[in-house]
């Protein structure tokens, strides 16, 4: 198993992050989480590429997730906060009903320190999020979009973005003018991790 993202994490973090993905596991064949193929390797796919997140946030402030799906990377998010011991709130949104109930049962399964939103993301009020994540969401125009609604003034944006990042960059630098850093991904060598902030349409 790999643990790239994860080598300073304590064993019971571990052993919760694997509970979840075979919690993940159990609901897909009901509810269809993640992908068929990317289910086979769901530890490296997922677990990982959504751990990267945590390593590039700050350590405190309200974390607000879009689109959180099969719990990707928000559940991971409040795992790795829980055995960090981190100063988050974290809120996931997910208009899915069905995700929702999955992701509050891994929430309560889990006993972890988070909320769900059931909500259309354009619905919401203003969520004023100190650290706004989202992962196989939307283009990051469609992102930096989201960004102006519920984004803090001051707050950072982390997008991991796969092989065509930086064509997804160039688009959205037409509608939106912002200041971002590329990270390389641990899990994909040809994708990156956004860290964006200062979000302003053009």
């Amino acid at each position: 198993m790999m643990t790239s993202s994860l080598d300073n994490v304590s064993r019971e973090t571990i052993a919760k992050l694997e509970d979840f993905a075979a919690l993940v596991q159990k609901w897909t064949v009901k509810i269809n989480l993640v992908s068929k193929s990317s289910s086979e390797d769901l530890w490296n796919r997922h677990v990982l590429d959504s751990a990267q997140l945590f390593e590039l946030a700050p350590r405190k402030g309200r974390w607000v997730d879009l689109g959180s799906g099969g719990g990707f990377p928000g559940i991971v998010v409040a795992i790795l906060a829980q055995g960090a011991g981190t100063e988050h709130e974290i809120t996931l949104v997910e208009s899915d009903q069905r995700k929702a109930v999955f992701l509050r049962t891994a929430i309560r399964e889990l006993a972890l320190d988070a909320k769900v939103l059931s909500e259309r993301i354009e619905n919401l009020p203003p969520l004023k999020a100190d650290i706004l994540s989202a992962r196989a969401l939307t283009d990051l125009a469609g992102l930096c979009g989201f960004a102006d609604l519920h984004l803090d003034a001051k707050g950072l944006a982390l997008f991991p973005k796969g092989v065509q990042w930086e064509k997804e960059l160039k688009s959205a630098q037409e509608q939106w003018q912002c200041s971002y850093d590329v990270i390389k991904s641990k899990s994909n060598p040809e994708a990156a991790i956004l860290k964006i902030k200062d979000i302003v349409r053009v």
